[in-house]
């Protein structure tokens, strides 16, 4: 990692700006949250990030920041960085009570989101739209194509007699597993195209229809895309990161909606990926929305993440997640460790307000590092894997949890 020169000032503008906070427990009151209210006034997306999916602290702060968005700005979507299509049967039970929520997380594929954290979320927003009006009430989204199978389910019910001849060249979509299997052949998308163009075009054609079909389209463009390409916009990165933005974007056509994005912090940055040439989500957003966007990301100090490791180059999806550690650093180009100088606690830091000197806006601008760990990592190298992070680019708020824990599997 390049040196870079860390102001004499620093330390006090960080520790001065830190939002203390109370609590992790989702239970919790939130008024220790209110000095954010200035900073997301006109705000309607929110990134909610996390350098990992399997941190415990994570989910629960992000349950706390959820309440916060709902019951005090107004926010009325959660769009998870989940299946579009797995996700409906848990919008059916926070919406009306519809079947079993841990039936409905499992049902989203993604282990990821199968945990008794993301359970406490899914119980507290039916609990929530119990009492919540109409138009308070707070719906759960998918905005991942992947895992399509219950489109493909209800298109041909919708379908009937001419169903197979459109979703019979689908099928494979809904086991097809990114960076596990090859990608599909590209006539895949040519099916899925037909079925959205006859859909859109046919006598009778129904809304709830073309969305299916068009989560269809979005897999198949996904599963026939390769990891890597002399292209990089060729890439499943970049298309699957067009469409996470895209997908967001539906759900904001109500002028009244707010979204809370609960995704990765290398989803939410509103940057490119590794500072490469892939726009994140969160850039997409940014050039579509502005200031109305404002992205969040979660670190931590030190601890423990649940997540799969590698095997001979592929996510092994014969064993169960595991514990993996992460130590304390004290680099000077380590985010984590800034943060942890200037205010060891659990705490906010919100980004965009407020004056900042000469040296303070450098290192904001310079090239520095954060962990970075998805659902899946290398079994020995992990511990030594950063990204790249301009934090004046990327982020309008930090949240830093001191020490975490392994997120808990139902």
């Amino acid at each position: 990692m390049t040196a870079v020169a860390v102001p004499e000032e620093l330390t006090g503008w960080l520790a001065g700006r830190a939002i203390r906070l109370a609590a992790l427990e989702p239970g919790a009151p939130v008024a220790d949250l209110e000095p954010l209210r200035p900073a997301l006034d006109g705000v309607r997306v929110v990134g909610l990030g996390e350098a990992t999916h399997g941190t415990r602290e994570f989910f629960l702060l992000k349950h706390r920041l959820l309440r916060f968005l709902v019951e005090e700005l107004g926010f009325t979507v959660l769009a998870m960085e989940a299946s579009v299509s797995a996700a409906e049967a848990v919008n059916d039970y926070v919406l009306h009570g519809t079947g079993d929520a841990a039936e409905a997380l499992g049902g989203m594929v993604f282990w990821t989101w199968h945990t008794r954290e993301m359970l406490g979320v899914v119980e507290w927003m039916r609990e929530y739209n119990r009492a919540a009006p109409p138009e308070r009430k707070v719906r759960f989204a998918g905005i991942d194509p992947q895992y399509p199978a219950a489109s493909i389910e209800w298109l041909a019910r919708y379908l009937g007699e001419v169903a197979p001849a459109f979703l019979e060249p689908l099928a494979a979509l809904g086991q097809t597993r990114l960076g596990v299997d090859g990608p599909l052949d590209p006539a895949v998308e040519t099916a899925a195209r037909r079925l959205e163009d006859f859909l859109a075009t046919g006598p009778g054609s129904a809304g709830e229809a073309i969305a299916h079909a068009r989560t269809l389209r979005q897999s198949a463009v996904l599963a026939s895309r390769p990891m890597r390409h002399a292209d990089p916009q060729q890439t499943v990165g970049a298309v699957r990161d067009l469409f996470l933005a895209d997908n967001v974007d539906r759900l904001l056509g109500d002028p009244a909606v707010k979204v809370a994005v609960w995704a990765h912090n290398g989803h939410v940055m509103s940057g490119n990926h590794g500072g490469g040439p892939v726009p994140a989500m969160g850039r997409h957003l940014r050039q579509r929305h502005g200031a109305a966007y404002y992205a969040l990301g979660l670190l931590m100090g030190e601890g423990e993440f649940r997540a799969r490791r590698m095997r001979f180059g592929r996510p092994d999806t014969r064993k169960p997640p595991v514990r993996n550690r992460v130590p304390s650093v004290d680099n000077a180009t380590m985010v984590e460790a800034r943060l942890a100088a200037a205010c060891p606690d659990d705490h906010l830091l919100d980004l965009r307000t407020g004056e900042r000197s000469e040296g303070v806006a450098r290192w904001l601008g310079s090239r520095l590092h954060v962990r970075a760990y998805g659902a899946v990592v290398s079994r020995l190298t992990y511990k030594f894997r950063f990204a790249p992070t301009v934090l004046a680019d990327d982020y309008d708020g930090l949240a830093f949890i001191r020490s975490g824990t392994c997120s808990t599997p139902l």
